[in-house]
């Protein structure tokens, strides 16, 4: 940290007031937010959605007018390069324009809606060069190839020419921070960069951040929901609720020493990794403000209810002129495991694992190749389409995105009563009956049975979708990324309203996600997915007390934990690259070999490119 009394804040917000004008007149998004941002600084700006932590940022861009809101009033004093103060709030747009990506860089959240589909990633890293440096192109090209460099982007030279859709998402966030970095901007403005991404990626772009920031002096201000991260990077955080700054202190202070509630509810409702070492099975979480009775832990049973044997899932790839089929992507590769009856198996890995592809499988909403799936006694790949939606009663699928998986047009009510009409289980009073119980399960009132799902916010929406999973009692329900959307106190809720309706109901899940603490909080069994297969299988305590795969170990170190004092390091990091699941018509994959190392703990031998 720099002395305090020798410098200027770079940037002071003072009394920041935004307004946005709705039909039923203005809604305040921020209402009075003070705070400083010093050099060589990262303040961590917290909250919710919804908080008006995004709407602060945008304020210093001024790019907020652009989405309908005005600044009703306050201060934004910042520190240009020559060391002129002036105030954002009052500069006209032309000279925004110079000090937008030339003196204040910005990171969105989204990386593939702030870089420009039709451009390529070489002519979107120079053309701000060009604009605010002067730069020849030969210079500009010389410099944007450094700053791939500097992000760690392999094969620099071939990305340049790359279009955005041809790079992951990881590398695409890479390049939206080279292009914030370009100009070498006094303030950096990151806006949840990390949200979307795995927790391989996420660890990486933090160390990156973090020495980018210590290499560059730069003055930091992110913006994010995740405790844990604020955990990693802070030096001060800012807690906003509602609009307004309700604490404000260093990153230890702020984690050992809360003094507003809402900050102190905020950090119980984080999930650590680590929390149930010990414990056999899972119990919900201890939540402030929240009347709980005892909270016992769910044993479940011994009793095996889906069993899976060598799943394998395959999607063609079409090329030539006739379409053929040239190659498989390898989705799901020879995948078994048991789920007993109200127990929870997760199954963990990063994006493009298999891990939702084996979900969907499962339930055939996508036809696998080869395997077998007996739910119950039931043999779920010989049914015929008829006897599949008989058997679709027992099991059920929550999916990530609550509002892309409910009708817009139709009242919630009836979209919970819609799997009980479709399968005629119950008639008349019976089904509003149930349909309300059923409201007070998921602890939403009762008026909501009347709107709309645009009325609702996220995790209510979640609610409803957990809701309609459970109308017809099912055996199974298949949870898809179910809370990774959230936040943390929704999560929370909605982790604990899903481990207390496993305890009454004693309905199995299968959990699938890549939050490791919250893996670690419902499971009893932990399946590690990468490439396609179960690299580690076994009871929770012993996939996270001994992980015995590399990847499993390598998973564990990426997590960051909420806990300021045990920070992550860039050197702890040290991920392969993924080689690429897609393989030629010929290819023959080798079988998946176990090695016991304890009992029922297993660990695949066959070598998956880890």
């Amino acid at each position: 940290m720099l002395d305090e009394s020798s410098t200027t804040p770079i940037a002071r917000i003072e009394g920041l007031r935004v307004e946005f004008q709705t039909k039923d007149g203005p809604v305040v998004g921020v209402e009075d937010v003070s705070f400083d941002v010093n050099p060589g600084e990262t303040v961590c700006v917290v909250g919710e959605s919804g908080s008006g932590k995004s709407v602060s940022s945008l304020s210093l861009m001024r790019l907020v007018e652009f989405g309908g809101g005005t600044i009703a009033g306050g201060r934004l004093l910042f520190d240009r390069k020559n060391h002129e103060a002036i105030d954002l709030a009052k500069t006209d747009q032309s000279l925004m324009r110079t000090i937008r990506g030339n003196e204040i860089g910005m990171i969105f959240q989204e990386p593939m809606t702030a870089l420009n589909p039709v451009f390529t990633v070489g002519r979107q890293l120079t053309e701000g060069l060009r604009l605010h440096k002067g730069l020849s192109q030969k210079e500009a090209d010389a410099r944007a190839l450094e700053l791939l460099r500097q992000v760690r982007i392999p094969e620099p030279e071939r990305r340049l020419k790359q279009y955005p859709h041809e790079l992951s998402g990881g590398m695409r966030q890479r390049v939206v921070i080279a292009m914030a970095l370009a100009c070498e901007p006094n303030l950096l403005i990151a806006d949840e960069p990390t949200t979307a991404l795995d927790v391989t990626i996420q660890a990486e772009i933090l160390a990156l951040m973090d020495r980018l920031k210590r290499e560059t002096g730069t003055a930091v201000m992110f913006i994010t929901h995740d405790m844990a991260v604020v955990a990693q990077m802070a030096d001060r955080v800012v807690v906003m609720f509602r609009g307004n700054k309700v604490e404000e202190g260093t990153v230890e202070e702020i984690f050992e020493n809360p003094q507003h509630p809402y900050t102190k509810a905020l950090l119980a409702a984080v999930p650590k990794l680590g929390e149930m070492r010990g414990k056999g099975a899972p119990e919900p979480m201890k939540l402030l403000g929240r009347e709980q009775g005892v909270i016992a832990p769910i044993p479940g049973t011994d009793q095996p209810l889906l069993k899976v044997k060598g799943l394998t899932t395959r999607f063609p790839v079409k090329g030539g002129f006739f379409r053929r089929t040239v190659a498989n992507v390898h989705a799901v590769e020879d995948l078994s495991f048991t789920i007993n009856k109200g127990q929870t198996l997760s199954l963990v890995g990063e994006s493009g694992c298999g891990k939702s592809t084996a979900g969907r499988s499962i339930l055939r909403l996508v036809e696998p190749m080869a395997g077998e799936i007996n739910l119950d006694g039931v043999d779920v790949m010989s049914l015929s389409p008829g006897a599949l939606r008989e058997e679709r009663r027992e099991m059920q699928m929550i999916f990530q995105d609550p509002f892309a998986s409910l009708n817009p047009q139709m009242p919630l009510a009836d979209q919970v009563a819609e799997p009980i009409h479709n399968f005629g289980t119950l008639k008349g009073a019976e089904i509003t009956k149930r349909v309300e119980m059923l409201f007070d399960r998921v602890e939403l009132p009762r008026s909501f049975m009347r709107r709309y799902p645009h009325e609702l916010s996220g995790g209510q929406r979640q609610r409803v979708a957990i809701a309609r999973a459970l109308a017809l009692n099912p055996k199974l329900i298949i949870a898809d990324e179910a809370v990774s959307a959230l936040d943390v106190s929704v999560q929370a809720q909605v982790l604990n309203l899903m481990m207390e309706l496993q305890a009454e109901l004693g309905v199995s899940y299968l959990f699938i996600s890549h939050d490791m603490a919250v893996v670690e909080r419902v499971s009893h069994h932990v399946g590690v997915m990468y490439l396609g297969r179960i690299v580690e299988l076994g009871p929770r305590a012993r996939v996270f007390e001994n992980p015995q795969h590399p990847y499993t170990q390598a998973l564990m170190k990426a997590v960051p934990i909420a806990d300021p004092r045990r920070r992550k390091s860039e050197k702890d990091l040290n991920f392969k690259p993924i080689p690429s699941p897609i393989h030629p018509v010929t290819y023959t994959p080798e079988p998946s070999v176990y090695r016991e190392v304890e009992p029922g703990h297993l660990v695949l031998e066959t070598d998956s490119g880890y």
